[in-house]
């Protein structure tokens, strides 16, 4: 079985950042990852402009692994773009970290994305018929060489030709010997803000990074904007091709994604997932003794679900923060090892109590499993789980790492009954979608809930999935015109 099926937490995607007009722009782009490494552990990068010309750096890690100080300093120029990646479309791999920066007729660019696009496999298989040679897996390269395509030799008219043709979530930095370039979907699937640190003009996925650097948020990019900021300022497009009457805003990021100081979608993340808690309480009570939260993603859900019941709010669950990806174990089975490394019980505190354990998804199970079953071994009388937000029933298409719907412990298990005995929990609940839509502030229709309800905002592709680029079928017909 892979190992990804005994891991609880879904995969981070991307995070972004640019800056234009700064002498310290590496430094800054540097700080901007490191305030959204939660968005992506796997690898990172920098790419700057100095006077025009193009350079990067970029490797596989942490942003403090990758980057130390001579590096950035090395990066010279005033304007960066910077890219933090957990894989969702193509292996985790060098070539695939992104930015990329591609040599190509009409000069340099470099292009950092988040998001997944959907019709990434026909649009691929389109362009090498035609010669397109790709250097990558990933679905971001398509963009740059639909640009290519473009007969104009103006990088707004090319970057249109491209839009016009892909489809799918995409919030998009990029920039060539001239512009910053700021870019989301129709639909909005991604967050991406703007900023401003004096003179300069900032864009990060989370306003965190703003707040690292000591830049103030101006406003999020539009869905269907785009921005191209030079020496001489902003200027902002919103063709009519890339208007859409609806949005899908993933609520993902207020439940689980965005760090909790962030604002996203106009409301900030902490408010957002307290509100969260307080309606699982009205949904779901319970008598016991504490409200326990999961860390870190889970607390900000149990204070609100605390602050509702009236159940004092105890930390009886410690989190290792220092744990890393590459985290060496025996050659054994190590499942339960993994969990102890990461988290850690506090004993003297829960023996004998009923506790309320609040977490803010569950998506394979297992994890969850495991330290239910560890709480039963420290003598805690009573494991109540709240959960807030609806079950997972069915795969993620547009950046988040679960393709398929059996990897799912809510569309394994027929029943919530079902699911709860699996754990070995007392009780589980589940926030309602109603319920967690009610706690936001734009209307329902303003966001995807793809993977709770399986209506789909955009249809994918047949064979879309994380590695469908690099196991995709030669010899097809083509199956889009371009």
């Amino acid at each position: 079985m892979p190992e990804n099926l005994y891991n609880d937490e879904p995969k981070e995607y991307c995070g972004l950042f640019g800056i234009m007009n700064h002498r310290q722009a590496s430094w800054l782009t540097y700080l901007g990852l490191y305030a959204q490494q939660h968005r992506g552990q796997e690898a990172c990068g920098i790419a700057v402009n100095n006077n025009g010309a193009l350079s990067i750096h970029k490797g596989m890690g942490l942003v403090s692994d990758v980057f130390g100080e001579q590096v950035v300093n090395s990066l010279k120029g005033n304007m960066a773009v910077g890219h933090v990646r957990y894989s969702t479309t193509g292996s985790s791999i060098l070539k695939n970290a992104q930015p990329l920066l591609i040599e190509y007729a009409k000069g340099s660019i470099c292009i950092a994305h988040n998001g997944n696009l959907v019709n990434s496999l026909e649009l691929r298989h389109y362009l090498e018929k035609r010669g397109s040679i790709f250097q990558t897996t990933t679905d971001s390269e398509l963009i740059i060489h639909l640009m290519a395509r473009s007969h104009s030799p103006d990088v707004k008219e090319s970057l249109l030709y491209a839009l016009r043709r892909v489809k799918g979530a995409y919030s998009l930095v990029m920039m060539n010997s001239q512009y910053l370039i700021g870019v989301r979907d129709p639909l909005g699937f991604r967050p991406l803000c703007l900023g401003k640190l004096g003179p300069a003009w900032c864009l990060a996925s989370e306003t965190c990074a703003f707040d690292l650097v000591g830049a103030k948020l101006v406003r999020e990019i539009d869905p269907g904007e785009i921005v191209f900021i030079n020496k001489d300022g902003l200027k902002s497009l919103r063709p009519k091709e890339l208007r859409h009457k609806r949005y899908a805003h993933c609520t993902f990021e207020h439940v689980y994604f965005a760090r909790p100081d962030s604002v996203v979608f106009g409301e900030t993340v902490h408010v957002v997932r307290q509100k969260l808690g307080e309606q699982l309480a009205k949904e779901h009570p319970i008598k016991a003794d504490f409200v326990v939260p999961v860390p870190d993603s889970g607390f900000s859900a149990a204070l609100g679900y605390s602050k509702s019941s009236g159940i004092p709010l105890e930390m009886g669950i410690i989190r290792n923060h220092y744990v890393g990806r590459t985290f060496i174990q025996p050659a054994q089975d190590s499942r339960e090892l993994s969990v102890k490394v990461k988290f850690n019980i506090l004993k003297d505190v829960l023996r004998g109590k009923r506790i309320v354990i609040v977490d803010d998804s569950i998506v394979r199970g297992n994890t969850s499993r495991i330290r239910v079953r560890n709480l039963r071994k420290v003598g805690v009388k009573e494991v109540h789980l709240r959960i807030s937000c609806p079950a997972h029933r069915y795969p993620c298409f547009y950046g988040i790492d679960f393709h398929k719907a059996n990897e799912l412990i809510a569309n394994r298990y027929e029943s919530i009954e079902k699911i709860r005995q699996y754990l070995g929990v007392d009780s589980l609940g589940y926030l309602s979608l109603e319920g967690m839509l009610g706690c936001l502030k734009h209307p329902a229709n303003h966001y995807c809930a793809a993977c709770w309800t399986g209506k789909y905002p955009l249809t994918a592709e047949k064979k879309h999935g994380k590695f469908s680029l690099e196991a995709r079928c030669c010899g097809q017909e083509d199956s889009v015109s371009v």
